[in-house]
């Protein structure tokens, strides 16, 4: 028989009996391992002996052995059975949200504070999860969104988005804080106001992003005109290689600011009379897109991570 006819007849069962009967080495107890009778299994035997065109298996008194041929199929039927049972491990993992690919876009402050708390609870679950977390603008984490690069995205929609297109769970007020390094001149110095850092010099995100509007609204309600002297940059490499610089300033959220004070010693907290607060994030996935199952595993991980925040502030989640 031709390789591509014995491939059309041959069957997932006949594997199984074929691999059952070379372990065993007698039909009878290759059968009662496969729950089938013995008449059964003999003529299922025979049958794939007739496919193949030749005897699988030399008879002998005390058991069967297998033919040149067999031995050659078993191997195969082997593998092919080990590659079966591996693919519905994966299946079934994928099924249960257990593993896949999960891709998440975020801004600085939500990647801290939510993303991070709700993949370790992620992982812990399933650690085999493919995840990619990218960090960047609310603007450039949308065209992700809508483009399916993402998942799911932290961030805030554009103006003039319809919301009916997307489902979203709003997060708290991101906390502005000032960091600076150790030796800057405010450092250790207690309810310095905004306008006694206008004129030095800061490193932030471009105009419009909302920390920097938030940032800039803050200095216009005093009376001050917002810092001249800043280097615009998202990237968070490049601000904490500034902030070697005694003399630069950065606005950061809360999370982020504990983040780096906790990890880089030379980094402090300035104490800023003034509370400025960010227009709050979203959690936010496309309304018309079925999530995989590992990819709705995770966005039920940041929703739950997300109330308890508000739960923590006595504020309601939405």
């Amino acid at each position: 028989m031709m390789p591509s006819t014995l491939a059309n007849h041959l069957q997932i069962k006949h594997l199984r009996l074929i691999t059952a009967i070379a372990d065993r080495g007698q039909v009878s107890l290759a059968a009662e391992s496969l729950a089938m009778t013995q008449p059964a299994a003999s003529r299922a035997l025979a049958e794939i002996e007739a496919i193949v065109g030749t005897a699988l298996f030399e008879r002998h008194p005390k058991g069967m052995t297998l033919t040149p041929v067999g031995d050659g199929l078993a191997r195969h039927a082997r593998n092919v059975l080990d590659e079966i049972g591996s693919a519905a491990v994966a299946v079934e993992k994928l099924r249960l949200g257990h593993a896949g690919v999960v891709r998440i876009g975020a801004v600085t402050g939500a990647a801290v504070g939510l993303v991070v708390p709700a993949i370790r609870r992620l992982k812990a679950l399933a650690p085999e999860v493919d995840l990619h977390i990218d960090v960047g603008p609310s603007e450039e984490l949308i065209k992700g969104l809508i483009g399916l690069r993402h998942d799911m995205m932290l961030g805030r929609l554009p103006v003039g988005a319809k919301t009916s297109d997307f489902h979203l769970q709003r997060a708290i007020g991101e906390r502005v804080r000032i960091i600076a390094h150790r030796d800057n001149r405010f450092a250790g110095r207690s309810r310095i106001g905004l306008r006694d850092l206008a004129q030095g010099e800061w490193v932030m995100q471009s105009p419009g992003a909302p920390m920097r509007q938030a940032l800039d609204d803050a200095f216009l309600a005093l009376g001050v005109q917002p810092p001249r002297n800043v280097t615009n940059t998202a990237s968070l490499l490049v601000v904490l290689s500034l902030l070697q610089d005694r003399e630069v300033v950065t606005p950061v959220s809360q999370e982020v600011a504990d983040l780096l004070t906790g990890t880089h010693l030379d980094l402090v907290q300035l104490d800023i009379i003034e509370t400025v607060v960010v227009a709050p994030y979203s959690l936010i996935k496309l309304a018309s897109r079925r999530l995989l199952p590992v990819a709705a595993r995770c966005h039920e991980l940041m929703s739950e991570v997300l109330r308890e925040q508000h739960q923590r502030l006595g504020k309601p989640g939405r």
